[in-house]
This record gives C-alpha cells, sequence and structure tokens, in this order.
C-alpha cells in the first residue's frame, strides 16, 4: 500500500508548478504518489506536468471544474494510507511526507497539523505562521482548535479511512470550500496531533484567491452558514463557533477595503452584519473584539464605520 497520497489541483499555474512538482518529487520520504489534477488550464501547465517522467506522479486532467470538485475527484484516485494537499502554487520542505507519517505513525494519529511559512512572492521574504502548540487530543477535548488552527487543507495529514469512512468532501461550487472539510475532518478525528516543524511554504501573490476579492465574496457567508449548521445541535460549541464566525465575517467585511468594485463591496458589508444580527446573539459583545485596539473594535463592530472605512481607504 502506498503509504501518502499528495493531491494537487492545478489550474494555470505554469509560473509555480515546476517549483511545486520538485518539491513532490524530491521528498525524502518513499513509497509516496502525487496525484496532479488539471482542472482544464489554458496555459502550458500540462507540458510542464508531462515533462517529468517520476512513476510516483498519477495525471489526471478534466474540464475546468472549481477546486472543490477537483479535489474530490482527486481523494478518488489517491490510495494512500494517508492524504495531504498541496496548491500548485505552494510548496513543501523536503521532509515534510517524512515528519507527518513518522509522527502520525507513532502517535496512531488520525490528523497531524505542522506549522508552515507565508511566502511573500515579489520579495521572497518569509514569515513564520506558528499553529498554537497542543499535546496529542480532540476537537471535543479542544475545541480552541476550530480557532487556533487554519481552516486551509495544506500543512495537514489526513488518514484516509478517516475522510472516506465519514464521507468528508469539499464542498463544490463555492469559493471558500475548504473551512467546512478541515473543521468536519477535526471533529471526527479521533487523535489530532502537532508538529513544530515548518513544513509547507504558503505563497501569496499579488492576484491571488487570498488578495483579489469579487462578488465570489459573498460565498463567504454560506460557508459560515454551513460551519453553524455542522455545530448546531451541540451547544458545548456555541461559544467558541461564534467567535470563529464573527472573526471570520469582521476579517471578510474589513477587506472590502481593496475590493475593486466598491458597490460589491458596500453590499457585502450589508449582508454580513445583517447575518450577524440576525444568527449570532450579542454579536457586537463577542470575545473576539477582546484582544482588538479601541478604534480597531469601534470600526469593526459598527456597520456604518466599516462602510466609512472600507469606501475611503487608499491603499499604500
Amino acid at each position: 500500500m502506498i503509504d501518502i497520497s499528495i493531491i494537487v489541483p492545478i489550474y494555470n499555474a505554469e509560473r509555480y508548478l515546476n517549483r511545486c512538482i520538485k518539491s513532490l518529487i524530491n521528498q525524502t520520504k518513499e513509497n509516496i504518489e502525487f496525484i496532479l489534477v488539471n482542472d482544464g488550464s489554458t496555459d502550458s501547465s500540462e507540458e510542464i506536468i508531462k515533462s517529468y517522467k517520476d512513476k510516483r506522479i498519477k495525471y489526471f486532467k478534466n474540464k475546468n471544474q472549481g477546486i472543490g470538485k477537483t479535489r474530490n475527484f482527486g481523494m478518488k484516485k489517491a490510495t494512500g494510507k494517508y492524504i495531504m494537499f498541496l496548491d500548485s502554487d505552494d510548496y513543501l520542505a523536503t521532509n515534510a511526507c517524512e515528519e507527518l507519517f513518522n509522527k502520525a505513525e507513532k502517535d496512531n494519529l488520525d490528523l497531524v497539523i505542522n506549522n508552515f511559512y507565508r511566502v511573500e512572492e515579489e520579495t521572497e521574504k518569509k514569515v513564520e505562521v506558528i499553529i498554537p502548540e497542543f499535546k496529542n487530543t480532540t476537537l471535543k477535548e479542544n475545541k480552541r482548535l476550530l480557532l487556533d488552527v487554519n481552516l486551509a487543507p495544506w500543512n495537514k495529514l489526513y488518514k484516509s479511512e478517516l475522510l472516506k469512512e465519514n464521507k468528508i468532501q469539499f464542498v463544490e461550487d463555492l469559493k471558500y470550500e475548504d473551512a467546512p472539510f478541515v473543521v468536519e475532518a477535526m471533529d471526527k478525528a479521533k487523535k489530532i496531533g502537532y508538529i513544530k516543524k515548518f513544513l509547507n511554504y504558503y505563497v501569496i501573490h499579488k492576484n491571488s484567491e487570498t488578495t483579489v476579492r469579487d462578488e465570489k465574496i459573498f460565498d463567504i457567508i454560506e460557508i459560515v452558514d454551513k460551519m453553524r449548521k455542522y455545530f448546531s445541535k451541540r451547544k458545548e460549541f456555541t461559544e467558541t463557533v461564534d467567535k470563529l464566525s464573527v472573526r471570520i465575517l469582521t476579517n471578510y467585511t474589513i477587506q472590502q477595503r481593496v475590493q475593486q468594485d466598491k458597490e460589491v463591496g458596500m453590499q457585502f458589508i450589508d449582508r454580513a452584519f445583517q447575518y450577524m444580527k440576525e444568527n449570532i446573539s450579542d454579536y457586537k459583545d463577542n470575545k473576539y473584539y477582546e484582544n482588538r485596539g479601541f478604534l480597531r473594535r469601534t470600526i469593526e463592530k459598527n456597520q456604518f464605520l466599516t462602510k466609512v472605512y472600507c469606501k475611503h481607504y487608499k491603499s499604500r
């Protein structure tokens, strides 16, 4: 049996793909496979992939379906005991698979989480992103994981059994599809572990999904709603999920300052605040705001002030 399957969704990634693939084939861990799924690229991504003759590469080409469907397709093709995800513009430390596999096997873990570097594409500056340290645990024992762990699928190793037996899949046809996937995986995992080492390089570039805001921004409200409904009957999670919801929605309302279409930005702010008013009791008193500076929390809590700030913000 293959030890680890690494799933890489690829869409018009010619600028970054060589670095990504090289980080895979140079892994110190043996007995791994790479599931490279071309999601209808129109650039030279296919030629780059085919230039690698490594037998561990399993290449699939589909029409453009979006990242959620592409990752779900990749999971169906994976044969490994464990699964990892890697975005095509990111890359791995050469010892990533070895470190994660050894930790999972040693401690019999369903899920392993590691620290990562945030890399600015233009300057190649690396910033350490540290997940607060924890001993082997479960989400029930440590609810703060919902707040402390980034809700992206990479920088994590999943036991295939965990995903398949619980039918955990990515949301399809919505942006920000990865958050519910990670939340459910953490919730269903019988034991979650942590590695201090920085094993992923998460690249931020000027026109990435992370930095560009468009009308798909409204999807985040539906994603938050899906996560809230998932925990709706488990009152012990209410406080944590409320804090997570306020944090996410506040973060995205404030980010409308870089929204190119200001009208769309104002509409999103209205809708996000309306959602919080209707679904989160006393959202203005939420503990998320406790550690914000006075001016910052005054703006973030107030719909009118948020709109004024975002409308008149000028990027430096």
